[in-house]
Parts: C-alpha cells; sequence; structure tokens
C-alpha cells in the first residue's frame, strides 16, 4: 500500500466527516424553522436523526474504506501513516477536533482492540482549536453606552431574523431594560469597554429559542440569555432574562435534551460558554450542542489522565444491588459507571439488547430535567488492579 493509498484512506474519513457535519448543521438549522412553524413534532424528529446520523456516516466510512482499500482493513500498521497523513488535512479545519473523534469512531471499527494507541488513533488530539476562526464572527458585539441600552436590546431582538412576530415588543424590550439593571446590583458602575455580546446563532429547544451572550464590564463576564417564548396565538413573548451563573448551569444541564444550534466552529461556541458557565465542563458544553461524540472522547481522555494522578479503585455503589446493572463507582472521580448484565437474574426477563435500546430512548428524547443523560462505551479496558476485590 502506498502513500497515495494511505492519503485515499485519510481523504475518505475526512470526506465521511464532512458528510456528517454538514448533515448536521443542516439539521441545527431546520430548529429555527421548527419554532416559526411551530411544528414540534418536526423538532422532535429533527433532534432524533440528528443523534442517529453519526453512526449511520461512521457505517458508511467503513465500509467504503474495506471495499476501495481492503489492505487498510487487515493491515493494522497502516494505520499510523494513515493518521499522520489525516493530521495534514485538518490544518485550518473547522471542526477539527470532531474529526479527529470521527477518525477515532472509524478507526476503532476497523482495528483491533490491542492497536488502541496513540500511534494508531488519537488518544490526545493533535490539531489547536484555539482562536479558531469561521467565515464570520461567531459572537456580535453592542454598546449600550453609545447607543443606548434599548436600541441594542432591539438590534439584538432583530438580528436573528426569526419571523414570528412578537407579541408586545415594546413591553419586552422595556422589561428587558429593567432587568438588565436590576442585575448589574449595587455600586456597578460602566466600564469603557461595556458590552453586550450574543452568539450568531439563536439555541433552539422544545418551544422556546435562547439568545445567548454574556455582558462584558471592565474584568467581568456574566451571562446574558434571553429565553423566546412562542404562544398559541402565533406571536412570541421574551420569557425573562436570565444573568446568574446557576440559572444558566441549569439550561445547560445534562438533564436536559440537546440543543439545535448551527455552529461553524463549534470549539468557539464552547470557548464563549465556557466563559459565563467556568464550572461547566467541556464534557457537559459539547454534548448539550448535540456533540456528544466529541463529549465521549474527552470524557474518555480526562477519566485516563485521572486514572494516571490517583490511587483509589472501582468499587460496588453502595445500596441495593441491581439485577440489570453493576453499578461501581471511582470515589475520587464523580461520575457513575454501569456496566449491563450479560444475564438477568429472574424475575427480569429483559435482554441485554432490550436495555440499551431503553437508555437510547431516553437519549432521542427530551428528559425534562428528570433523567441524567448518559455516554456510552463499549470495549473500555479498566486496569485489574484499579478494581476493589
Amino acid at each position: 500500500m502506498n502513500m497515495d493509498a494511505w492519503a485515499g484512506v485519510a481523504q475518505t474519513i475526512l470526506e465521511g466527516f464532512d458528510r456528517h457535519y454538514t448533515f448536521f448543521r443542516q439539521y441545527s438549522r431546520e430548529g429555527k424553522e421548527c419554532f416559526e412553524h411551530a411544528d414540534w413534532g418536526r423538532a422532535a424528529r429533527v433532534s432524533r436523526e440528528r443523534i442517529q446520523g453519526y453512526e449511520i456516516r461512521v457505517r458508511e466510512t467503513v465500509e467504503t474504506i474495506k471495499t476501495r482499500y481492503p489492505e487498510a482493513a487487515t493491515n493494522n500498521e497502516l494505520w499510523p501513516r494513515i493518521k499522520i497523513v489525516f493530521i495534514g488535512k485538518l490544518i485550518d479545519h473547522r471542526q477539527a477536533e470532531c474529526a479527529e473523534t470521527f477518525y477515532n469512531s472509524v478507526a476503532c471499527r476497523v482495528l483491533h482492540r490491542d492497536y488502541y494507541q496513540s500511534d494508531y488513533i488519537f488518544w490526545r488530539p493533535a490539531i489547536s482549536t484555539e482562536h479558531l476562526e469561521g467565515t464570520r464572527p461567531i459572537y456580535r458585539s453592542y454598546y449600550p453606552r453609545s447607543d443606548g441600552t434599548r436600541r441594542c436590546l432591539l438590534q439584538i431582538l432583530a438580528s436573528y431574523g426569526v419571523t414570528v412576530p412578537f407579541e408586545n415588543l415594546r413591553r419586552d424590550i422595556r422589561y428587558l431594560e429593567r432587568a438588565l439593571q436590576e442585575g448589574h446590583g449595587s455600586g456597578w458602575k460602566a466600564q469603557p469597554n461595556y458590552q453586550l455580546q450574543v452568539l450568531d446563532s439563536l439555541f433552539y429547544r422544545n418551544k422556546a429559542a435562547y439568545v445567548v451572550g454574556r455582558i462584558v464590564n471592565g474584568d467581568m463576564r456574566q451571562p446574558f440569555i434571553i429565553p423566546l417564548l412562542r404562544n398559541d396565538d402565533g406571536t412570541m413573548t421574551v420569557d425573562c432574562l436570565l444573568q446568574r451563573q446557576k440559572d444558566v448551569a441549569v439550561l445547560f444541564s445534562f438533564s436536559r435534551a440537546y440543543f439545535l444550534v448551527d455552529m461553524e466552529v463549534p470549539s468557539a461556541y464552547v470557548s464563549f460558554l465556557t466563559s459565563i458557565m467556568p464550572r461547566k465542563s467541556l464534557v457537559d458544553l459539547y454534548a448539550m450542542l448535540g456533540l456528544q461524540k466529541q463529549a465521549k472522547t474527552l470524557f474518555y481522555r480526562e477519566m485516563q489522565h485521572h486514572l494516571r494522578h490517583s490511587r483509589d479503585n472501582f468499587q460496588v455503589a453502595p445500596g441495593v444491588r441491581g439485577m440489570v446493572m453493576l453499578v461501581f463507582t471511582l470515589p475520587s472521580f464523580q461520575f457513575v459507571f454501569k456496566l449491563i448484565k450479560d444475564r438477568f437474574d429472574p424475575p427480569k426477563t429483559s435482554t441485554r439488547q432490550e436495555v440499551k435500546e431503553k437508555y437510547l430512548l431516553v437519549k432521542n428524547h427530551d428528559r425534562v430535567g428528570r433523567l441524567a443523560d448518559t455516554l456510552e462505551y463499549s470495549n473500555v479496558a479498566i486496569p485489574v488492579d484499579r478494581i476493589e476485590p
């Protein structure tokens, strides 16, 4: 297999990812249409199909490689060279970190698990996404000191081009202005850099759209979130203004459904969100933006890093043992691990596949704050010497 073939495999994987992310953005853009037409059934289907689309694109890419480059499917030693070529193709790619994860998904379907090493897959990221720019700025800035608060608020609400009319725009602007002033608190003073920055795309979920931004004043960064709700009469209303981190954290909770948001540069959106929710992990933020596969990659890297820098052992979680799952924890790592058993004790009659399908059902639907999201893994190795006897 020569260099042209290595490049061919790398290009096939990149084309598979680009196809996936094109569909991902198309699904995300449909959130606006669903909101404008109050088509909530379609919105649910779009969310479900967006989640399922990743695995479809991975399977397509694996089959293409096996058909066009059969040697790559049988000779594991070729993949370090393929990875090097793939890295070169990611220079200036606007979703490089997600493309690396897609590469891993494809490679792990082809390689034996003995080759799940840094030379063969992206155990660590190879391309930096810091300060990565898109074809247009990812957020817009407004200046209340020079332009006036009301004018800035009006410009923000009008900038997204939503065709749904406001029930009473003048009233909503007045309420927003009052809430913004009340949120400043006593002793607040506008600094020369005082501005409102809002992300270029609205965030859609269920029957609401969200303006997501931040208030910049001096060295302070404060959330600035405006929920827009659809009314039964075909209008929309500003619901409130969220300016506290704890309120915004609830909005981005892992017990909620994923947002539909069109992002050319997802890492830039995550960086922006981190500035207003510093306690949220990158795992949480990527997942809430619908990029749950990237969240899986980041979580796995975090877990491996933690295992290397800790000494406690995995142990069975306290409480009554389940009949379907083995639940265990690593006390120094604040996550719960669940392993589906191969066989269930009576009177349970479910199958392992049925349990997996029920978890997938939760992922595909709105969890409305009652059920936590999950990250599903298979063939993950845990050091035997880190398991409690």
